[in-house]
């Protein structure tokens, strides 16, 4: 008999890893090819995918927000013209589809937004007034919000394109500042551009953020098994909380939503995660923030019941109402 898995039989045949085609996308499944290639000994070759996501020119919001830069990623898998997928977590819908599982979760990047600003200003030294660009209402719910409270004049801007297209609105002097995040930023080698990284405190991150998330069909148990072994525990907890808060809050993610899961140490034990959301009307005169703690979760389950107690607590503040988009 023989063996189509494709890690079946010794075969020598490169596992396909699907991508979007875009700088950042390329970079990011370049570094999980070479860590795949190191656990399974195997040739990994990239399979470039265009996703609805990479040639509309409409705002996420007006598309649908929710998987648009995952749909092709997907059906590529499962009509097996590749083994696995490479996908930034805060693109992936929060239903899994059936018959693919999220093999793996690998250690996060730096989850928070970056400023990319001309003359090097940090976010308190642009000018009064200042055009500041982002394609995320969560990110102009959050700056204007803070603005507001601080007295400051700011115009966001919504934006579309890759990172050059964003950075050059700054370069052009179109915008005094783009917002990014700093882990496409760094897996692209441009940390040198930033001139100041937004606070958590001041703009909470997209659920899942700065993560990856390896996939792959539920048939291939053997690539499951090895890609598994890039998983990192505590990322998968963090991830699976925030993600459980805006499934909960039915929001897609284009939705005015931010969250964060951190551990929490008394001395040098580490005994409990603490989970941040926000929701946010995006002129920033409205904004519902709360925060809960519990046990760190030792299981899926628990992780995701600490998302949806939160995110009961953020509807009874009137969260439904901020929203704009609900997921599909």
């Amino acid at each position: 008999m023989t063996d189509n898995s494709p890690l079946g039989g010794g075969t020598t045949t490169p596992l396909r890893l699907g991508t979007r085609r875009s700088k950042l996308a390329m970079a990011q499944s370049g570094m999980v090819a070479d860590a795949v290639r190191e656990v399974t000994g195997r040739a990994v070759e990239l399979v470039e995918i265009t996703t609805y996501g990479d040639v509309s020119r409409e705002h996420l919001a007006q598309i649908g927000g929710t998987g648009v830069f995952v749909a092709a990623l997907r059906e590529a898998l499962l009509s097996g013209e590749v083994d696995f997928a490479v996908h930034s977590l805060k693109d992936l819908p929060t239903t899994q589809p059936e018959g693919l599982v999220l093999a793996a979760v690998p250690v996060r990047e730096d989850p928070r937004d970056a400023l990319v600003a001309r003359d090097g200003l940090a976010f308190e030294q642009l000018p009064p007034d200042a055009r500041i660009g982002t394609g995320s209402p969560r990110r102009m719910a959050q700056l204007n919000a803070y603005a507001r409270s601080h007295g400051l004049e700011i115009e966001t801007v919504a934006i579309r394109g890759n990172v050059d297209t964003r950075i050059g609105f700054v370069r052009s002097g179109e915008l005094d500042a783009v917002v990014l995040a700093a882990a496409g930023l760094s897996r692209l080698g441009r940390t040198d551009e930033v001139t100041g990284f937004l606070p958590v405190d001041t703009v909470l991150p997209a659920p899942g953020q700065g993560a990856l998330a390896i996939e792959c069909a539920e048939s291939s148990a053997d690539l499951a098994a090895a890609l598994a072994e890039l998983d990192d525990p505590y990322t998968r907890v963090a991830v699976t909380a925030e993600r459980a808060l805006l499934n909960a809050l039915e929001a897609g993610c284009s939705a005015p939503v931010g969250a964060l899961a951190d551990l929490l140490a008394d001395g040098q034990v580490v005994n409990e995660l603490r989970l941040r959301g926000v929701v946010g009307s995006t002129d920033g005169t409205s904004l519902v923030q709360l925060s809960i703690t519990g046990p760190v979760p030792t299981s899926h389950d628990d992780a995701a019941a600490l998302g949806r107690e939160l995110a009961a607590e953020m509807l009874a503040k009137g969260a439904a109402g901020l929203m704009g988009e609900r997921a599909l």
